[in-house]
């Protein structure tokens, strides 16, 4: 393949189908950490709608249906989330870490007792998977997100609670139902972004099919600055970059292959990167991940 082939519009085609989950997934996270709760639990909300999305759809015969069902249940995984970091008063890094860690180990738990299996769910006929749906679903997301935050009372109320809560106490608003909401909200759209692997750009679930998405959404929020549009276009950055590395494939460079190992790790990179605080410090809103 040669090299001039990547900007194509098939590549840019590809960019676009890959970055969906991350946008899906990278709008949830922005609405709980503007509330003020850090959130790491991206990758476990993915795993429970990618596989809830895959169950309901192969069992309804029905993608829509299997992506309605991810967001009920990443919005009702949510609630056990809330409860130790809202009401409890939990660190919210463990509970996050713990979180995917339940969520790991519970789904083949959960697939052995459905298919007695632990591995991959049964395959959605191709005639039945989305075919671009997803990907006008996330932009609309993304659009109801910058409204919602910037023209909305509850937007308003979000952004309060994570930049200045005692703001919001004095008007008669409690911050931790803003946050209980914030959080119903991030679990569910999450769960749409791991149900878009499993529906839209696969045909069925495999084990940890998410990859490190959560965490890469988490670093689009970051490199985004906590505004949607911007986290909208960090997440085509990495969008790009994984269609990049899928193309980069057995492309000879200099006349030798470049090592598979190398190219896969250019998103992940990327994240360490950003993480590190290398492409300059982001504020974050002023309450997060506080008490």
């Amino acid at each position: 393949m040669e090299l001039t082939n990547f900007l194509s519009f098939s590549f840019l085609i590809s960019a676009l189908r890959v970055s969906v989950p991350l946008v899906f997934a990278a709008q949830a996270g922005l609405l709980s950490e503007r509330s003020g709760v850090v959130q790491i639990a991206l990758e476990g909300f993915m795993l429970v709608g990618a596989f809830s999305g895959a169950v309901f759809g192969f069992h309804f015969n029905s993608a829509l249906v299997g992506f309605l069902f991810a967001f009920l249940f990443g919005s009702a995984f949510s609630l056990l989330f809330s409860l130790f970091t809202i009401k409890f008063k939990s660190d919210q890094i463990v509970i996050g870490t713990a979180f995917n860690l339940l969520i790991a180990g519970l789904i083949p738990f959960i697939s052995k007792y459905l298919y007695n299996s632990t591995g991959s769910t049964p395959s959605l006929p191709m005639e039945v998977r989305f075919i671009f749906e997803p990907l006008i679903f996330s932009v609309v997301m993304v659009i109801l997100v910058h409204f919602g935050l910037t023209r909305w009372r509850s937007g308003y109320w979000i952004q309060f609670a994570g930049e200045h809560p005692e703001t919001l106490l004095s008007a008669g608003v409690s911050v931790d139902k803003v946050r209980w909401v914030s959080l119903f909200l991030c679990g569910g759209i999450a769960s749409l972004g791991g149900a878009s692997l499993s529906l839209f750009l696969s045909s069925n679930y495999s084990p940890l099919m998410t990859g490190g998405r959560g965490f890469i959404a988490l670093s689009a929020v970051i490199l985004g600055k906590w505004k949607p549009v911007p986290t909208y276009l960090a997440c085509l950055l990495f969008g790009a970059l994984d269609a990049l590395q899928i193309r980069l494939q057995g492309v000879e460079v200099l006349g030798s292959k470049i090592p598979v190992q190398w190219i896969q790790i250019l998103p992940y990179l990327l994240t360490i990167i950003i993480l590190a605080g290398l492409f300059g410090k982001s504020r974050a809103p002023t309450f997060l991940g506080k008490k």
